[in-house]
């Protein structure tokens, strides 16, 4: 009898992701933004991770800037941000003299 397979998870986000995933959030349709919150080009590699994970769908075609990914949250990347933690500095505990 044959085993059954269980779908690969996809690996766990890195914290820009999650920051990025966060902004979606709150956003009509889940739409998450083309720039990050310094006015930079969010990174292709990023969101193209996000969507081979199912975090994000791609939403719809840009036709004034077709190489620009619009993307939204899925259930599963909804999911995904309601099991992390919230993302901040990282504040170290140990204090030198």
């Amino acid at each position: 009898m044959p085993t059954p397979r269980n779908k690969p998870s996809a690996p766990a986000p890195t914290r820009r992701q999650i920051q990025w995933l966060r902004r979606g959030i709150g956003q009509p349709g889940g739409k998450l933004p083309l720039f990050d919150d310094k006015g930079q080009h969010v990174g292709l590699k990023l969101v193209e991770a996000c969507i081979k994970a199912g975090w994000v769908e791609r939403w719809f075609e840009n036709p004034l800037k077709p190489d620009w990914l619009v993307c939204r949250l899925t259930d599963t990347g909804r999911g995904l941000l309601a099991t992390v933690q919230p993302v901040g500095k990282v504040s170290n505990p140990v204090h030198r003299a």
